[in-house]
């Protein structure tokens, strides 16, 4: 257990952010789990612009990493041209 007044704060701190980021993940990855089902080519297309800045955000942050990020866009992209082509 913390003994110091700053380390107790660092604990309050650190369990927020865990909160905080928890609830920021998991919308994530519903947003994205959302598009992947979607079939309408123009719907999808403006979603993904919202689902991107969704994870250039939290890759900003630190919720997530620049890399999954980068992953992640990158397979809904191949996704979002393959609907337009079909």
């Amino acid at each position: 257990m913390a003994n110091h007044k700053s380390a107790k704060k660092r604990i309050r701190q650190s369990e927020a952010r865990r909160l905080r980021n928890r609830y920021y993940a998991k919308t994530m990855r519903n947003a994205v789990r959302d598009l992947r089902k979607m079939t309408d080519a123009a719907a999808a297309a403006e979603n993904f612009k919202k689902v991107t800045a969704m994870l250039d955000k939290l890759a900003g942050r630190g919720v997530i990493s620049k890399n999954k990020a980068a992953n992640l866009k990158s397979k809904l992209a191949r996704l979002i041209n393959k609907l337009s082509a079909a």
